[in-house]
Order: structure tokens, then C-alpha cells, then sequence
């Protein structure tokens, strides 16, 4: 594979092999953003190698964690319920809401301009038939990541703060945004360590071994930056502790 020469540059910056900390691994993202980076502001990312194999229902990695310093972009929610619940929606600063009408707009226009959908559960088996258009796109409404709630009004306030959904793919890995590089370096080493500690917490019964095998933090365009596993994971022990 080809890589331009921004990408080479940044690579001449640090050590691809070597281990950093969560804090360390931020700073270098700063510093490739300022020496190597685009224009725009990047989203960072993160990216976990966990030890499961998500074939197994009991192996299953999937959950939400809201970032305490957000994504850094304005989140449009959409809520699907019905009576007192799209009345609540409204004044909690849902930016569309409706029941049937909506679901209909959707299924009809394939219409996706929005970050997030929260349902009502009475709703729900007429949602389902989104589930080819929304699933797909990890827009569908689920229990387990908060979507799915009669608490509609702390579901719009959560995902207008920053609320990330996480899932992980066949190969056994989780990705998820974290913020922006633009952020402070205190906010994107909170917001990552968040995000890890959800991941933890969210393993399934059924993972044996090793659980996180291996943690890494890049930007839209940069070089990936490997993060120490054992020494965040013992960081964390330690707050919870």
C-alpha cells in the first residue's frame, strides 16, 4: 500500500513500535496534527483489540459511555415515540421527532440526517422495520445502549453531550471517536481513558484469556500510536480503587 508523503513525515516523528502511555500517545497526536496533519480539525479515535470472538452471543461486546468532554460536533437526535413522550422530546432539544410519520419518511426516503435515534419501547415493533437501514449504519435503537428508554429526556440530554455507542466488529476489535484534536490534551486523556474503562467493563461472560489484547489512538489522517495496555489498565484499577 502507498503512502503519501504527509503520512511517511509523521511516521519519521516518533516510534511506531514502541508503547506509550494514554497521556504520551496524545501529546504525539498533537504534535503529527501540527508537524504532518491536515488542515481540518481531525477526529481522534480509538481503537481496542479485544480478546473475543463476537460469533458467540456470550462473547458479545456492545454498550455506550458518555465522554465527559463530549465529540467536539453538534448531535442530532432523533426521538421515535408517541403522546407524552414526543412532547417531553421536544423541550429536552430533540431535533426531530415523531412516531409513525417518521418511520415512514425514513423507510421511504432512506432518510439518515441525523447522529442518533431513541425510541420509546411501546414503539419499538414498529421501528423494527428500520432495522435494515438503521442497523447497518449503528443507528437502530437498542436497550443496551441507552436507546431504547422511557426516560427519553436524560437519553437526549446524554447524546447531545457526547454519548458514544461502541460495538465490536467480526474481527473482534472496538472503534470508537473520542474527540477532537483540537481539544486539550486533559480533555482527550479523559475522554480516552472513559471510553477504555467502558470497554473493560463491558466484558462478556463468555471472554476468556487475555481480554484487551491492544489499545491504540490515531487521528483521521495519522499514523496509529500504540498504547501501553498494562499500564492503563493498572491506571484505571488504580482511580477505581
Amino acid at each position: 500500500m502507498r503512502r503519501g508523503k504527509r503520512y511517511l513525515k509523521c511516521l519519521e516523528l516518533y516510534d511506531r513500535n514502541k508503547l506509550y502511555s494514554v497521556e504520551e500517545a496524545v501529546q504525539i497526536l498533537k504534535k503529527l496534527h501540527a508537524e504532518c496533519g491536515p488542515k481540518f480539525d481531525q477526529t481522534v479515535e480509538l481503537a481496542m483489540r479485544l480478546g473475543v470472538d463476537p460469533k458467540y452471543a456470550d462473547q458479545m461486546v456492545r454498550g455506550s459511555v458518555v465522554l465527559p468532554h463530549g465529540l467536539g460536533k453538534e448531535i442530532k437526535v432523533l426521538v421515535l415515540a408517541e403522546g407524552e413522550a414526543q412532547k417531553i422530546a421536544k423541550e429536552a432539544g430533540a431535533d426531530y421527532v415523531g412516531g409513525e410519520d417518521l418511520i415512514n419518511k425514513i423507510l421511504k426516503e432512506e432518510w439518515i440526517d441525523y447522529d442518533v435515534v431513541i425510541a420509546v419501547p411501546e414503539i419499538m415493533p414498529k421501528v423494527a422495520r428500520l432495522g435494515k437501514l438503521l442497523g447497518p449504519r449503528g443507528l437502530m435503537p437498542n436497550p443496551k445502549t441507552g436507546t431504547v428508554t422511557n426516560n427519553v429526556k436524560q437519553a437526549i440530554e446524554e447524546a447531545k453531550k457526547g454519548r458514544v455507542e461502541f460495538k465490536v466488529d467480526k474481527t473482534g476489535n472496538v472503534h470508537m471517536p473520542i474527540g477532537k484534536i483540537s481539544f486539550d490534551e486533559n480533555k482527550l486523556v479523559e475522554n480516552a481513558y472513559t471510553a477504555i474503562d467502558a470497554v473493560v467493563k463491558a466484558k462478556p461472560p463468555g471472554a476468556k484469556g487475555k481480554y484487551v489484547k491492544s489499545i491504540t489512538l490515531s487521528a483521521t489522517m495519522s499514523p496509529g500510536v500504540k498504547v501501553d495496555t498494562a499500564l492503563t489498565l493498572r491506571k484505571l484499577q488504580e482511580v477505581a480503587a
